[in-house]
């Protein structure tokens, strides 16, 4: 019986730097690194795949990071919207969104946008990640999954 979700994973053109990226300006924790084995291409469907891994823990939540070297993957095309099918972005909550706005892009961190109160007293904004990856940095009294309206 599937229990919930377990971790979000991200192909990155170089470990280290994300690694850095998530762990300065997320509070995420690396757990560890690790080389993929020959099992990894037949659970991904890419025979003779290589990569390396890397496993990061943000509360309950994980966040694993594949560089792919062989082969390598394609870059996200800068036109690529939310509306493009497929991954759109990670969620991440704070306590206080115009301050960790101002924290973030003092850091270098790209944003698509300023904090915006999307609905009565719930902020966000959007970031660029390493590669071009979108996150979303939420502020609401209610959890995401608890509160609608």
């Amino acid at each position: 019986m599937i229990e919930g979700m377990e971790h979000v994973a991200l192909s990155v053109s170089n470990l280290e730097r994300s690694i850095d990226f998530y762990s300065k300006n997320f509070g995420f924790e690396l757990l560890r690194v690790i080389n993929g084995n020959e099992l990894l291409g037949k659970v991904v469907g890419m025979l003779g795949c290589v990569a390396r891994i890397a496993h990061l823990k943000s509360g309950n939540n994980a966040l694993e990071l594949f560089e792919y070297t062989v082969p390598k993957g394609k870059v996200i095309p800068e036109d690529r919207k939310q509306a493009d099918k497929g991954f759109s972005h990670l969620g991440f909550r704070s306590s206080d969104v115009r301050k960790d706005y101002e924290m973030l892009k003092n850091e270098g961190v790209r944003f698509i946008s300023e904090p915006v109160e999307f609905r009565n007293n719930v902020w966000l904004c959007y970031f660029y990640g390493p590669d071009g990856e979108v996150g979303e940095i939420r502020e609401s009294e209610q959890l995401f999954i608890n509160k609608w309206d």
